[in-house]
């Protein structure tokens, strides 16, 4: 899929200066395939699932910062059964050279798996500077959140955003990510308006079948409405297609104003689609070089 001939490809190219990725452990061989497709420094985000052990972790880490990536891996609070646990994979990543950058999330079980139930209580530890941490990503979610109320998440963002300042952590907010540009905008603003000045990257999906991406979706109440599939590219009626993130680049390109929105950036999902992800973004950066 292609931007019509009235899309202003320029700034939509722009939004793609200094995007970061998204990889799990299990996508190392896929890292070292795209290598030669992503700009030296890129930011690639290693996500903590619960069926990757530490060691997969961090030898995911290893192998970003080998090919020359910033690794930024992902703590996910709940799962971590013991602040041992916690103090031994920042020691790790700290001995990889690959610990200066993390990303904090609450995670996925309903029920903590050890003492830290969300993100905060992580960062509140002050152990992320203590081994070596100097930026710290944190979640946001333009279109909520399916097990938490918005006055609890925002409470939460402005919360994580002042103890990261308090810590003398740098922080980025990223966002989850969305088909359609306009919430997400106002999102944005509205987290301006409560005080929360750190870059924000905004979650893109990567270029993938429509059926992954609205399975995705569905699991992380993200809104697939028929407005919104057409918005996207998306065909609610064609689920052997496939959709590429370029109207959605271009319409945050059209409604992105620095003044209101301050720093943003984007951040992809890639669902399993590194390598098709990377060639997408370098072949839509050759094909639409900025002004």
């Amino acid at each position: 899929m292609h931007p019509g001939p009235t899309a202003p490809a320029a700034p939509a190219t722009a939004l793609l200066e200094d995007f970061s990725l998204e990889m799990t452990a299990k996508d190392v061989p896929a890292l070292e395939r795209a290598r030669h497709t992503i700009p030296v420094g890129t930011r690639v985000n290693i996500t903590f699932l619960g069926n990757e052990d530490p060691d997969m972790r961090l030898e995911a880490a290893r192998a970003v910062k080998g090919y020359g990536f910033v690794p930024v891996p992902h703590i996910s609070a709940r799962r971590l059964g013991s602040r041992a646990a916690l103090e031994e994979f920042l020691a790790g990543l700290r001995d990889e050279g690959a610990g200066e950058h993390v990303f904090v999330v609450g995670g996925d079980p309903a029920d903590p798996h050890g003492p830290y139930d969300d993100a905060l209580a992580v960062i509140r530890t002050g152990l992320l500077q203590r081994y070596g941490v100097r930026r710290v990503g944190i979640s946001g979610y333009p279109e909520g959140h399916p097990a938490i109320d918005d006055a609890e998440l925002w409470s939460a963002l402005r919360d994580k955003s002042a103890v990261l300042g308090r810590h003398d952590l740098a922080g980025d907010v990223i966002t989850q990510f969305g088909f359609d540009a306009d919430p997400v905008l106002d999102w944005v603003e509205r987290a301006r308006a409560h005080g929360v000045q750190a870059p924000v990257r905004i979650g893109v999906p990567g270029p993938a079948g429509v059926r992954r991406l609205l399975s995705y979706a569905t699991r992380f109440g993200v809104g697939t409405s028929a407005s919104i599939a057409r918005k996207y590219g998306l065909s609610l009626t064609n689920l052997m297609g496939t959709a590429g993130p370029d109207r959605f680049l271009h319409a945050l390109a059209r409604g992105y104003d620095v003044r209101r929105h301050g720093d943003v950036k984007v951040h992809f999902y890639t669902f399993g689609g590194l390598a098709t992800t990377s060639e997408w973004v370098a072949r839509f950066r050759a094909e639409h070089p900025a002004a």
